[in-house]
């Protein structure tokens, strides 16, 4: 029987990752990032499957295409954090926990991060632990589902 799967959903500008704003968001690209979703999840034992997409309308689509099969999902939403109701709606149909994370402390930041449309559903919320955060939010995951 093969593991469950997990989903990783990363939003805008995550793919720049490694060369925007380092000071902020780090070295690690956005394919280490993934490599180290996989490692983590592989050591307790289940899969990932890892999106990207700087369109709300593409994260809202990958969210129902999971919405029956994965057994979590991860989400750094970027931006859209912030500002989408239709992601929230989204993951509200899927039928598995999610944990919210961001790289950076969104709270120390400018006032219009410190409000999330997505943290009161969530399992959740990872926040100012750089990318380590994703490797919490996928042990949670294990915890949650174990």
């Amino acid at each position: 029987m093969p593991p469950l799967s997990l989903t990783v959903v990363n939003g805008p500008n995550l793919n720049l990752l490694g060369t925007r704003e380092p000071g902020i968001y780090g070295h690690e690209t956005l394919a280490d990032v993934e490599r180290r979703c996989a490692a983590v999840a592989t050591e307790v034992g289940l899969s990932v499957d890892c999106f990207q997409s700087n369109s709300e309308g593409a994260i809202v689509d990958k969210l129902h295409s999971v919405r029956e099969s994965t057994a979590g999902i991860v989400i750094n939403a970027g931006a859209y954090t912030h500002t989408s109701i239709a992601i929230r709606d989204a993951l509200a149909s899927v039928a598995a926990p999610f944990v919210e994370v961001h790289i950076s402390n969104v709270h120390a930041r400018e006032s219009f991060r410190h409000h999330s449309y997505l943290s009161d559903a969530a399992a959740a919320v990872i926040v100012g632990c750089g990318t380590q955060g994703y490797d919490f939010a996928i042990r949670r995951l294990a915890t949650l589902l174990g």
